[in-house]
């Protein structure tokens, strides 16, 4: 009996070592793969995900549409308000109902609140190319996410914004983020988790994603539709007049 107990421990301290052993790259490697290739990931040129957001009872319609290197759009109606936000190359507009401190009027996003948020005009996502579009990977170790282990990954973009990324050792799909936004003025840690992966066009993509609001509370995105490489007018990322 002890001697089974030390072989199963030996075996454990083996398995820890092998990953441990992967580099960062080689974990990006096995990242792409699984989500469908590189070649895939690389020809997504627009992107349309609909989604339902379920946060205090509600369940808040989303939708997220992305131009590749252009362009990106979110929709959100919160009891007939439509909330808008808009990224357009380095400069970004807003529309805050009223109802959450706004005024319901087109308003300039403030430029320091655009720092880092060029990934959101990166359909494939920030971890696919990192190296082409300036950031900086290391491996942190492997944690837990839910019971699984992942690889923890710290991401450095070129501007100086840390995100982190928490890849599978089983499946080598994202199972959680985390970054800083801001948002009002303030600034908010966004950890987001990933499940129920799957297949659009030979790309995978999460189609639950949890999170949690320092005001809002626990909130569940579910995503129902994807459109990749549709036709999307560009207009819909220019700041309406007043």
């Amino acid at each position: 009996m002890k001697t089974q107990k030390l072989l199963a421990a030996a075996v454990a301290v083996l398995l820890s070592a092998g990953a441990f052993a992967q580099t960062a790259d080689e974990i990006i490697d096995k990242y792409v793969a699984a989500r469908g290739g590189a070649d895939k990931l690389k020809g997504i040129q627009t992107l349309v995900m609909e989604n339902s957001m379920s946060v205090q009872g509600q369940e808040i319609p989303m939708t997220q549409t992305i131009v590749n290197g252009k362009g990106f759009r979110q929709d959100v109606n919160i009891m007939g308000n439509a909330m808008v936000t808009v990224i357009e190359g380095e400069t970004g507009w807003n529309i805050l109902p009223a109802m959450m401190g706004g005024t319901g009027e087109p308003q300039d996003v403030p430029a320091e609140m655009l720092k880092g948020q060029s990934a959101s005009l990166d359909p494939a996502g920030a971890l696919f190319d990192y190296k082409t579009k300036g950031s900086n990977v290391e491996l942190a170790g492997t944690e837990k996410v839910g019971g699984k282990d992942a690889f923890h990954l710290k991401m450095t973009n070129k501007n100086g914004t840390i995100s982190e990324h928490w890849i599978d050792t089983n499946t080598f799909l994202e199972s959680k983020s985390k970054s800083t936004v801001k948002a009002q003025g303030q600034e908010i840690v966004q950890e987001i988790t990933y499940s129920d992966y799957k297949d659009v066009e030979g790309i995978k993509f999460p189609h639950t994603m949890e999170t949690e609001n320092p005001m809002a509370g626990p909130m569940v995105i579910t995503m129902s539709k994807v459109t990749l490489n549709g036709k999307i007018d560009d207009n819909i990322f220019k700041k309406p007049a007043k």
